[in-house]
């Protein structure tokens, strides 16, 4: 995620460096022709521009919004992730410590407890990430969990899914030996089938893309607008005398367009593990902080903070 308010130019072009590529040969193509073989018929009424960007301020409209609204929706899915994250840790303690004054209760099995539902939620929390980033390396999650769990999940497919069915499980087992009684579990549950919510409106933002339809159309617009630039205004800039203007000039706006394209393209992949992308890996550090903290643990993790670059990941 950018935080800082200046970008740097250098980095943009990159993503707008086909637009720039065309909007360059084909203005020094029609300037050549035009003033140099006094081609006049490489010249075309103004007006061309001017129809095609009707239809294409509609679709770069369309693209820009339903492309931030899946970048939104999914930042609003992890800070929903981040909330109930902590609501089932302090339910998860709670509830254990409510029981501390019947006679089944244990204290040295009631800490364990906490910790290991705990940090198998940490697991979970940072396999949805690797999952929703294609990092096929879960190893980094491998210290939340025990040797003999992380030997089980190792040839799960769904390794989240599985982790969600390790608590449900671990759940029932400690309303069998007393260490959650009563309705406890009803409250847990909840929040598990929230966890399991959140984790397929996150696959379903990774799987299923805005309608290509729009994309192709989008960009094929873009190209063929920037195309017809050179053309539609060397009389124009020729009427000034400097027609060799029309060269910066259609470079800017295939940057503008191009821009607002590729900016479209870009926020609707909001799982990319790119500097745009929602910052999951901050989000599961100040999990990581919070739940940990609430066990009594000191040696935390250090906050996410931007790089030097202004991006948070």
């Amino acid at each position: 995620m950018i935080l800082k308010r200046n970008l740097n130019l250098r980095k943009a072009v990159p993503y707008v460096r086909h637009e720039l590529t065309l909007a360059a040969a084909t203005s020094v193509a029609v300037f050549t022709l035009y003033e140099v073989a006094q081609v006049q018929q490489v010249a075309l009424p103004n007006v061309l521009p001017a129809v095609l960007g009707t239809a294409l301020a509609i679709f770069l409209g369309f693209r820009g919004s339903a492309a931030y609204a899946r970048w939104g929706e999914a930042a609003q899915l992890w800070a929903s992730i981040t909330n109930t994250s902590r609501v089932f840790a302090r339910l998860m303690i709670t509830f254990v410590e409510s029981h501390k004054h019947t006679p089944i209760y244990n204290p040295e099995e009631a800490r364990a407890y906490h910790r290991e539902m705990l940090y198998r939620h940490l697991a979970w929390v940072n396999a949805l990430r690797l999952q929703l980033r294609g990092q096929a390396d879960f190893a980094e999650m491998r210290r939340f969990l025990s040797v003999e769990e992380w030997a089980a999940l190792a040839d799960k497919h769904n390794k989240t899914s599985a982790l969600l069915v390790a608590q449900g499980h671990r759940i029932y087992d400690a309303m069998r030996t007393g260490t959650l009684q009563g309705f406890d579990s009803f409250q847990l549950e909840g929040c598990l089938a929230l966890f399991s919510s959140y984790q397929t409106q996150c696959e379903r933002i990774k799987a299923i893309p805005i309608p290509r339809q729009y994309t192709f159309f989008t960009r094929l617009f873009v190209w063929v607008f920037i195309a017809l630039l050179p053309s539609s205004f060397i009389q124009t800039f020729a009427a000034t005398g400097a027609s060799w203007l029309i060269i910066p000039f259609c470079l800017l706006m295939a940057f503008v367009f191009g821009m607002v394209e590729r900016t479209g393209a870009v926020n609707e992949e909001p799982f990319e593990n790119r500097i745009t992308d929602v910052p999951l890996t901050a989000y599961c550090i100040d999990i990581e902080r919070d739940l940990r903290e609430m066990l009594g643990e000191t040696d935390l993790p250090a906050k996410a903070q931007p790089t030097p670059d202004g991006y948070l990941l």
